[in-house]
C-alpha cells in the first residue's frame, strides 16, 4: 500500500516539477511491497546510490530511517484502533511480532499492549508523519510565512479566467456570441447571459463594478465587456484583474477588509463590507467559470477542471 503527501508544503523544495519529485521518493520509502532500499529504488526509477542521496537531501533523513519511523507511527494508530500485534506487525512488515514488540518498545517506551496511551507521531526530522488511515502529513516548519487564502483565491480566479478567455480566443466570431443558453440567469440584476461571450465578459464586469464603487469612479460603461471580441476581452481583464488583486491586495495588508460601502443611493441605504464585497465576486465568478467550461465544451473545446489544487501545483 502506497501513502499519499496531505500537503505541498516540503520545505526548501519550491517548484512544482520539485514537489512532484518528492512525493514519487515518499510513495517508494513507504510502499509496502518495497522491502530494503534497493526495491525503493528500483520503483522511482533510481540508482540505489542517487535515490537514497535525493531522500536525504529533501528530507533530512535517510529513506531506511524514514520508513522504519512511519511505519512504527502508522503500527502505533492501528494498535490503538484495537487491531492485534500479530496482524500488525506483519502487514508493516516485521519478522515476527516478537521483533516487532522489541522495536515498538525501544521507540515508544511502552510495549505494543499499551499502545491507546501513546501518541503515534515520533520526533522527526522533516515534519513527515503517517496521517490516518492511509495518508502521509507535512508539517509545516513554522516560520515560513502562510499564504493568505483571500488572495490565493482571487489569483486563481484571474488566473483561471484569463485562461478561460484565451481558449474562447478559438472560436469563431459567431460562436462566441452564440446564444446556446438562452434562458441563462445568473443573477437577477445582471440580465441573460446566453452566449460564451456573456458569460465570461460577465466576469470582468462584475469586478470593474465594485472596483469603481470601492475606488469612488463612475459607474463604467458595461459595452467594454459586451460589444468585444475574445482577444479584446483578454486585454481588458489582463487590466481589470490587476487592479482588482491590488485592491485586495492593499486592503488586507492594511487591515482594512472590514471597511464598509454605504450605498446611499438604493432605497433604503444598503451597506457592504469589503470581504463581503470579495467574497461575492469569488462565488459567482467560480460559478461563472464552470458554466464557460460547460459551454465552451459544447463548441468542442475542453478546458479541465479549474481546480486550485492543479493550478497550485502547476505555479
Amino acid at each position: 500500500m502506497s501513502l499519499t503527501a496531505a500537503g505541498d508544503d516540503t520545505r526548501d523544495v519550491s517548484e512544482g516539477s520539485r514537489r512532484d519529485r518528492l512525493r514519487e521518493l515518499l510513495d517508494a520509502v513507504v510502499d509496502a511491497d518495497n522491502a530494503d532500499v534497493g526495491d525503493m529504488a528500483r520503483s522511482s526509477y533510481a540508482s540505489e546510490f542517487h535515490f537514497s542521496r535525493e531522500v536525504r537531501r529533501l528530507t533530512g533523513e535517510s529513506p531506511a530511517a524514514m520508513r522504519r519511523r512511519i511505519m512504527l507511527e502508522r503500527a502505533a494508530w492501528r494498535l490503538r484502533q484495537g487491531e492485534g500485534v500479530g496482524a500488525v506487525a506483519a502487514d508493516e512488515g516485521w519478522s515476527s511480532a516478537e521483533v516487532f514488540s522489541r522495536a515498538f518498545r525501544r521507540t515508544f517506551g511502552v510495549p505494543p499492549s499499551q499502545a491507546a496511551g501513546v501518541d503515534f507521531r515520533l520526533p522527526a526530522p522533516n515534519g513527515m508523519h503517517f496521517h490516518p488511515p492511509h495518508l502521509l502529513w507535512l508539517d509545516s516548519d513554522g516560520d515560513t510565512k502562510q499564504p493568505d487564502i483571500s488572495q490565493l483565491m482571487v489569483a486563481h480566479d484571474i488566473a483561471d479566467t484569463a485562461y478561460l478567455i484565451d481558449r474562447a480566443g478559438e472560436l469563431s466570431n459567431e460562436q462566441w456570441a452564440e446564444e446556446i443558453s438562452p434562458d441563462q440567469v445568473v443573477l437577477d440584476w445582471d440580465g441573460p447571459e446566453p452566449s460564451v461571450a456573456a458569460v465570461l465578459g460577465a466576469i470582468v464586469w462584475t469586478k470593474e463594478v465594485w472596483l469603481a464603487t470601492i475606488e469612488g469612479r463612475d459607474f463604467p460603461s458595461r459595452a467594454v465587456t459586451q460589444q468585444t471580441t475574445a482577444a479584446q476581452l483578454a486585454e481588458h481583464h489582463d487590466g481589470i484583474g490587476k487592479r482588482w488583486a491590488a485592491m485586495v491586495a492593499d486592503y488586507a495588508a492594511e487591515g482594512r477588509l472590514a471597511d464598509t460601502v454605504i450605498d446611499a443611493l438604493c432605497d433604503p441605504p444598503e451597506s457592504f463590507q469589503l470581504h463581503g464585497i470579495v467574497a461575492h465576486v469569488l462565488t459567482y465568478s467560480a460559478h461563472r467559470r464552470q458554466l464557460a467550461r460547460t459551454m465552451l465544451a459544447r463548441h468542442g473545446i475542453t478546458t479541465g477542471r479549474g481546480d486550485p489544487l492543479e493550478w497550485i501545483r502547476g505555479k
